[in-house]
């Protein structure tokens, strides 16, 4: 890895970081209305089925009033599960319970179905620390997405989560990062 590139993506996630940390409880509600409106309606444009989608954590952009509406609209949602070599593995969810994963993020309980489950998907949303105006995707710096979209044969439509000031004009590059199709942020939907 250019170490240059490498201090480069930890000083912004350093600041995107502590920008979510600051955000209002208002500012984070009036989000989430927004982050759940921009994802139930791609979902819908899909016709999606079945999703992939990660139970966000308290800093992150909610997702999990997303989540409670697709299980409710009896679509099939995916949950990522962390594992020791770096792919995710995946549940729906069925114990009803969560953990905190290998990377520390809230994970869900349940039968594992194995990595290339989510290639069973319509729609995969992930999270991110920022994307940028040719659709590259700046995760966490754990490398799970990255692997797992970069192993996928068929890959359906992937869409970020991110906050408004997270859509930047251009991320640090690596050879692995893998680019998303759309973003979603609070008040908009954008598609690369």
């Amino acid at each position: 890895m250019d170490s240059d590139i490498g201090h480069r993506k930890r000083a912004l996630r350093a600041e995107l970081r502590e920008r979510r940390q600051n955000l209002t409880s208002v500012e984070r509600e009036a989000a989430t209305a927004g982050f759940t409106q921009n994802l139930q309606s791609i979902t819908l444009d899909l016709s999606a089925r079945s999703i992939s989608c990660y139970l966000s954590s308290r800093n992150e952009p909610d997702t999990r009033s997303f989540v409670n509406w697709a299980e409710a609209q009896g679509i099939r949602v995916l949950f990522p599960v962390s594992r020791d070599d770096g792919l995710l593995d995946w549940t729906v969810g069925e114990d009803q319970t969560e953990f905190e994963g290998l990377s520390g993020a809230p994970e869900a309980g349940g039968s594992l179905l194995g990595p290339i489950a989510i290639n069973d998907v319509d729609l995969i949303v992930v999270p991110a620390a920022a994307v940028d105006a040719s659709g590259l995707r700046m995760g966490w710096g754990r490398g799970y997405y990255d692997k797992t979209l970069g192993s996928m044969e068929k890959c359906p439509p992937v869409y970020a989560v991110i906050f408004d000031n997270e859509f930047v004009d251009e991320v640090p590059r690596e050879v692995h990062d893998q680019p998303v199709d759309g973003l979603v942020t609070p008040t908009r939907i954008i598609a690369f």
